[in-house]
């Protein structure tokens, strides 16, 4: 999944638009997209709109997008979970997770829940939104809490906490999103995506910025507006220049190791061993994870 786009629980007409426009998954907004005062009636919403979009058949997974709704933190979350728990539920992304044990409490609410749909217990994931300074700095627990399929930075209340003003380049939240990366990876689970960027007008920042998270390691970000989605799709999506250097890149290395050698020289005149195979292996499963996303 390349991009993720957030959509308020409370608007049915932007849900079923939401469909049709061209994200790979999106995230239905329980949380900050939702007044205090509507939160029962979005969870309402929300939760009869899932069980009409039809299901994953014999031939394959569900059409469309990969639906995930964000919860609230805290009992609301529990809430949300009992009410929008189903299979045509991708997963779980829970807002402004603080530690692994409240990963670890919705997962219990989430089991239950699953017992009661008739769906494997385990079988809806997780993914922890850090939002704060104690998230960010337990996230290598956190990552490690059942259920945990990915992370993902809530930059803007992050922002807020720290008092941190974005430069041209982003460079004040380096360290931070390199902090989930290395977590990410030290856990075992999937690559984090990228947080929101709020200026859904400026599109040649939003390339710059998108392709800078490529290359720390991010596979995908998340998208406030449908004008956003086709600039990460392009970001995240491989190139056929990219494909091609790294097929040929695997396919001689694994002649080489056949014939007994460890290393190779690549066209480049660079030294290529494991290491270097192992980021041409990233891009070719990148590449075939777009080429049919849903």
């Amino acid at each position: 999944m390349r991009s993720y786009l957030y959509v308020p629980g409370d608007a049915p007409a932007k849900l079923d638009k939401a469909l049709d426009r061209g994200a790979d998954a999106l995230i239905v907004d329980l949380e900050d997209a939702v007044p205090l005062a509507g939160k029962a009636r979005a969870r309402a919403i929300v939760a009869a709109w899932l069980s009409d979009l039809p299901a994953a058949g014999p031939a394959g997974p569900a059409p469309g997008p990969a639906v995930w709704v964000r919860v609230n933190p805290g009992p609301a979350g529990f809430d949300d979970v009992r009410a929008v728990v189903g299979p045509r539920l991708a997963g779980i992304c829970l807002a402004k997770a603080g530690s692994a044990a409240e990963v670890a409490a919705l997962g219990t609410v989430l089991a239950a829940a699953e017992e009661e749909r008739g769906l494997p217990v385990g079988a809806v994931p997780v993914v922890p939104l850090l939002e704060t300074a104690t998230a960010v700095l337990d996230a290598a627990q956190i990552a490690r809490a059942p259920r945990v399929a990915r992370l993902q930075i809530g930059e803007a209340d992050l922002r807020a906490e720290l008092g941190v003003t974005l430069g041209p380049d982003e460079r004040e939240l380096l360290f931070v999103r390199s902090q989930v990366v290395l977590a990410s990876a030290a856990a075992g689970i999937a690559a984090p995506v990228a947080s929101v960027s709020t200026d859904y007008r400026d599109l040649p920042a939003l390339r710059a910025s998108t392709a800078a998270f490529r290359r720390l390691g991010f596979v995908g970000r998340a998208c406030i507006h449908p004008a956003q989605i086709p600039v990460v799709n392009e970001v995240f999506t491989p190139s056929p220049v990219e494909i091609a250097v790294a097929a040929d890149l695997v396919e001689r290395f694994d002649a080489a190791v056949s014939s007994g050698a460890g290393v190779l020289v690549g066209a480049d005149g660079r030294m290529v061993d494991a290491a270097v195979v192992r980021a041409a292996r990233r891009v070719l499963d990148l590449a075939g994870a777009t080429a049919d996303p849903r």
